[in-house]
């Protein structure tokens, strides 16, 4: 029997005190509890305080990249003087988006970033003023499943959503572009400049076939995965041409890049640190976000470069003279572009990689076969390799396939003992180091009880 609903304000008074009780025992920081009870207590009190926020909620959603994005967009309100609430510890399912709601007051926008599989319900609920959809890649297959449900999911819930809602959309990913590309309010966004693009998919690629007809999509350019200029021979459904678009694209290694994009408004350069061709996706997003939220086309560039790496994505870390570039690997698509972005590095490469396999990492580790790890092994690139976590033997055994010769794989699942065994092969160089989440979590736990701080945390 479902017990009635609590009244509004006591349910929230009841879901503060748990998180303010969570956080005085030391079991967690109050950013997913409160939410969990405030929905057990009142389930309708997200949808209720989504409606109370004056200035509309906006939702963010994709496999990888929605906490750079939104912390990108996040950057770009912050400077246009909005006072914004948002999920910014990253509990991206309803009972974080709830706990997030609970601090909104005198909020004038809240900005969420959502999982992939719960981003349908909240769309209902919140009834967003805009959606961002940035990407649909393999991932946690024994969590979420074949990519084709995750796609209808989204399909069917942007065909439910006020026709005022704006969709953002990555015009690059034909699944994505065709879930999107009915709805009667867009701006779409997408990578422009051919001198970064492959002539060919991958072997990893997923959304290889088109959504309407069924036969296989040819690519005049392929930048990550199966993301690109793509187009049907068949029936003739293609990629839109990007609302904003990057027309050049400048990679400069863990430097960061410069874009140059062509916006409705007119042109925008964006100088950044974040590195890699997945950021540049990031920025381009963040970008069209926030010119659909009528944001001043001017701010934008200044605000997303001062904006630093988020938590364990491109993270730099001095240990004595050597330095420790951290980058979240828990994908294949995710994985590839961190390869290929520490090959744009000169000099040889020292490389930790963990691997664990916990609810929060998916328990199926099958996607570490459709990772690139032979990139790393070309022009004998690759100067020391340690591999840890639970799954430790697994990824030794995935670079034995690859042709590394076995006594050249350091194996130490233990997540203190791979990153010293990294550091002391590394020397006073630079050492990068591919977590996949929990792994990730371990490692900042350990570089916290040695003082070790990342330098995203001391710029914040």
């Amino acid at each position: 029997m479902r017990l009635p609903s609590l009244p509004r304000g006591l349910a929230a008074g009841v879901a503060r005190g748990a998180g303010r009780l969570s956080q005085r025992l030391g079991r967690g920081g109050g950013t997913t509890l409160p939410g969990l009870v405030l929905t057990r207590l009142r389930p309708e009190a997200t949808a209720e305080m989504a409606q109370s926020v004056p200035g509309g909620v906006i939702l963010l959603s994709g496999t990888n990249g929605k906490t750079t994005t939104a912390r990108l967009i996040r950057a770009v309100l912050d400077a246009s003087g909005a006072r914004v609430v948002a999920n910014t510890a990253g509990s991206n399912l309803e009972r974080g988006v709830a706990a997030a709601l609970l601090d909104a007051e005198g909020a004038e926008m809240a900005l969420f970033e959502v999982d992939e599989a719960a981003l349908p319900g909240l769309m209902t609920q919140t009834r967003p003023r805009a959606v961002a959809l940035m990407n649909l890649f393999r991932d946690q297959l024994d969590r979420y499943g074949e990519l084709e449900h995750l796609v209808d999911r989204w399909r069917e819930a942007v065909a439910g959503l006020d026709p005022a809602t704006v969709v953002i959309y990555n015009a690059d990913d034909p699944a994505v572009a065709e879930v999107a590309g009915q709805h009667p309010t867009t701006v779409s966004y997408g990578i422009d400049d051919a001198r970064v693009g492959r002539d060919r998919l991958p072997h990893a690629a997923d959304t290889t076939d088109c959504r309407r007809c069924g036969a296989p999509l040819h690519y005049d350019m392929v930048t990550i995965a199966h993301l690109g200029r793509w187009s049907c021979p068949e029936c003739g459904l293609s990629r839109p041409q990007p609302d904003v678009g990057a027309t050049r694209v400048e990679l400069h290694g863990m430097g960061g890049q410069r874009l140059a994009l062509d916006a409705p408004g007119g042109p925008i350069e964006l100088s950044l640190r974040l590195p890699g061709m997945h950021n540049a996706y990031n920025a381009v997003a963040a970008t069209a976000t926030a010119l659909a939220l009528g944001l001043a086309p001017e701010s934008i560039g200044p605000a997303l470069a001062r904006r630093p790496a988020a938590f364990g994505r491109a993270e730099r870390t001095s240990v004595g003279d050597a330095r420790i570039t951290t980058l979240l690997a828990k994908n294949p698509a995710g994985a590839n572009e961190n390869i290929r972005t520490m090959l744009l590095e000169d000099g040889p490469l020292h490389v930790v990689v963990l691997l664990n396999d916990r609810t929060a990492d998916g328990q199926d580790v099958s996607w570490i076969w459709d990772v690139d790890y032979e990139l790393l092994l070309d022009n004998d690139r690759l100067a020391s390799l340690t591999v840890g976590g639970d799954r430790a033997y697994d990824m030794a055994l995935r670079f034995r396939y690859a042709g590394l010769d076995t006594d050249r794989i350091s194996v130490m699942p233990s997540v203190p003992a791979a990153l010293d065994a990294g550091l002391r092969a590394c020397g006073t160089g630079e050492l990068y180091v591919l977590p996949t989440y929990t792994a990730l979590l371990e490692l900042q736990g350990v570089l916290a009880d040695r003082g070790l701080a990342p330098a995203f945390w001391e710029d914040q």
